[in-house]
């Protein structure tokens, strides 16, 4: 439908990209949409907004926070596999991967001076603390990242974009200002993904980031898709009609991206008889292209 020359999602991601990755915890990727592939998936947005503030679930200045937004739209579902973007999932997480945290914000410009509040955080709840050991310079382990897709112009500060430390997905802890109830100065590092309409940036879920307010006049609408290991389970639910047309027309690969799999064994890439399931899309997918790699353990 959209013209991305002859990407298909399975070209492998450079060296450079996952070293930096690895070292930033981000990557910011520019024109990652075309402009028409844009703006559809903003006409989807406006759609799906004017639904959900019609049944009152948008907050008293407007915004809106949906979890769980793939099944809204035949283009979100498309975003499983996005030629340009889709790599660096299974570029970084392997090919035993699924979305189970997905959300489609629109914030339109803050009413009113915000209060003081302290937004930063890592993402995954129990995650930064079930698997920590006792050792505080040794960081816990990735288990899923985001890709952000952006719809609106996010190019100056002040447009509600995300901020981040870059590096503090390497910190288990970041020093909290001992009052909140006054407004405190970002972290010493802290930088403001200002990004163009149509660009995207990757993050691991341990990167500490925070919100920011919507000081302009422009509303900042943006697509989130995570992915993590399929044996983990979903943190939003997605209310799937699998005898429709959207699921119909998922790709295989894309069913495993929304969490299909045969039995309990083959969520953790294996057989009944504990052997690797090379059936499983996305591995099957990479073997048949060659793209399996046992120098990286996630990739063998």
């Amino acid at each position: 439908m959209f013209d991305y020359g002859d990407r298909t999602g399975y070209e492998p991601i450079s060296d450079i990209d996952r070293k930096e990755f690895h070292e930033q915890g981000f990557l910011l990727l520019r024109n990652v949409l075309t402009e028409d592939h844009r703006a559809a998936l903003e006409a989807a947005v406006d759609r799906v907004y004017a639904e959900e503030k019609a049944k009152g679930n948008t907050t008293k200045d407007g915004t809106l926070h949906l979890l769980g937004f793939l099944d809204r739209d035949e283009l979100f579902g498309d975003l499983l596999t996005h030629p340009i973007a889709f790599p660096y999932m299974w570029g970084l997480a392997g090919w035993n991967i699924y979305t189970h945290h997905n959300h489609l914000d629109v914030t339109p410009p803050a009413l009113e001076p915000e209060k003081p509040y302290w937004g930063w955080h890592q993402d995954g709840y129990r995650q930064n603390s079930d698997p920590e050991t006792m050792d505080p310079n040794l960081p816990r382990p990735m288990f899923s990242l985001k890709v952000a897709y952006v719809l609106s112009d996010l190019s100056e500060n002040g447009r509600g974009a995300t901020k981040v430390i870059p590096g503090s997905h390497l910190w288990n802890s970041l020093p909290r200002p001992a009052d909140t109830t006054v407004h405190n100065p970002d972290p010493e590092g802290t930088v403001e993904i200002t990004a163009n309409p149509g660009d995207a940036f990757i993050f691991d879920r341990r990167q500490w980031h925070s919100r920011s307010t919507n000081l302009s006049t422009i509303t900042r609408k943006m697509l989130f898709v995570g992915y993590t290991y399929r044996w983990i389970r979903p943190l939003d639910e997605l209310h799937i009609d699998k005898d429709g047309e959207w699921w119909a027309n998922r790709t295989p690969v894309q069913r495993q991206l929304c969490g299909e799999g045969t039995h309990t064994a083959n969520y953790w890439g294996i057989n009944w008889d504990g052997y690797i399931d090379d059936q499983i899309p996305l591995r099957k997918e990479l073997k048949e292209r060659g793209l399996l790699d046992r120098n990286i353990p996630w990739l063998r």
